[in-house]
């Protein structure tokens, strides 16, 4: 834009700390330049007419729990659902998983209470220092030019499954501690499932502890004036082994589905099951990672995601396809790589690329 200094705004609005909340209390009638996204990138996309956006509506596979800890039965039953779902669309739903509805309904509460809160009170968790185990900010582009989305997020690292409790904010505190330790019990029985579903062993997957920490992020996604020239999150896959996420009513995420950006609908109780980059690398595409991204609204929505990542230890040593799943007919597709090698890059490349997997694909 001719005129347009996207370093000065960058820097005026990091400055307020008050998050893309702080646009919204100030009531404005146009969203800054730093948010606008071009027409191009909004609905880059070569099935949907921009006109069509959020018309088509996704018949997500649901997946029940009940009975798959004590009936052998179900629990193949189950274990074939998630193959096919993880297989063919990479995002599943899960019910019956054990959160007590109350617990997740106090989570989303948790979430908009510390968002909500006056600016003051948030402003020492504002931060933009990766190495910060608890931090509030909006996510800003890190590459010259690219446009901002329409989100606050309150991220808290679990690595190992730790986390001082201290180092919480007292506005969700309780809510955090609580939900976490739900996540933490249904991702054991996830990493149980996934490896039964790639035919390996209950346990390889916790064995190699490729889930044994978590990110938390709890979202927020203020009301926006002109949602029709921003995003609530970039078009992207996950740099994890899986995220599970939890929505309000109002939804608002999409995925990529055969070519077509479809709606995921809210529905309560239920958790959204997606697949990240790095299972469907030590997969060797068995599953699949898909790119979703989440639009930006008139009404204010908060989502709470966790990315399970890889324990400390495991962090130290390289990932690669699981030999198990590899044969003279299926080679390895991709080259090893660490962890923190990967998100790095993902990182430096942000906007400039959906997903890290290619840099690691074997010509």
């Amino acid at each position: 834009m001719v005129g347009y200094d996207w370093a000065k705004e960058m820097k005026e609005f990091d400055s307020t700390k008050a998050g893309v909340k702080g646009l919204a209390d100030a009531a404005l009638s146009e969203i800054p330049k730093l948010f606008i996204h071009s027409p191009e990138f909004l609905h880059s996309n070569p099935i949907l007419k921009p006109t069509d956006a959020g018309d088509a509506q996704l018949d997500l596979p649901t997946i029940d729990f009940q009975g798959v800890a004590e009936e052998q039965g179900r629990r193949q039953v189950v274990v074939e659902e998630i193959r096919k779902a993880a297989q063919e669309w990479g995002f599943f739903r899960i019910v019956n998983h054990g959160i007590p509805l109350e617990t997740m309904d106090a989570m989303l509460d948790a979430t908009k209470l510390f968002h909500e809160q006056p600016t003051e009170e948030k402003k020492p968790f504002y931060s933009s220092d990766s190495s910060r185990r608890v931090k509030f900010n909006s996510n800003l582009p890190v590459l010259e030019n690219n446009a901002a989305c329409w989100r606050d997020v309150l991220s808290c690292v679990f690595l190992d499954d730790q986390l001082d409790p201290q180092d919480l904010p007292s506005a969700c505190r309780k809510e955090v501690q609580e939900y976490v330790k739900y996540m933490i019990e249904l991702r054991e029985v996830m990493a149980e499932l996934l490896s039964e579903a790639l035919g390996l062993p209950s346990d390889h997957l916790s064995n190699i502890e490729c889930m044994k920490s978590q990110a938390l992020a709890c979202n927020y996604y203020p009301k926006c004036p002109q949602p029709h020239k921003t995003i609530g999150s970039s078009k992207h896959s996950d740099t994890t082994f899986l995220t599970l996420l939890m929505q309000d009513s109002i939804g608002g995420l999409q995925i990529l589905h055969n070519d077509e950006w479809m709606d995921v609908p809210a529905a309560r109780g239920a958790l959204i099951a997606n697949i990240g980059d790095l299972m469907q690398i030590i997969s060797n595409d068995r599953f699949i990672s898909v790119e979703h991204r989440v639009v930006a609204q008139s009404v204010q929505r908060v989502s709470v995601a966790s990315f399970f990542t890889p324990s400390l230890k495991a962090m130290g040593k390289p990932f690669e396809p699981i030999k198990e799943l590899l044969s003279h007919e299926n080679p390895a597709l991709y080259r090893e790589f660490l962890f923190r090698e990967y998100c790095e890059h993902y990182k430096t490349k942000f906007q400039g690329v959906t997903s890290a997997k290619p840099h690691y694909k074997i010509r």
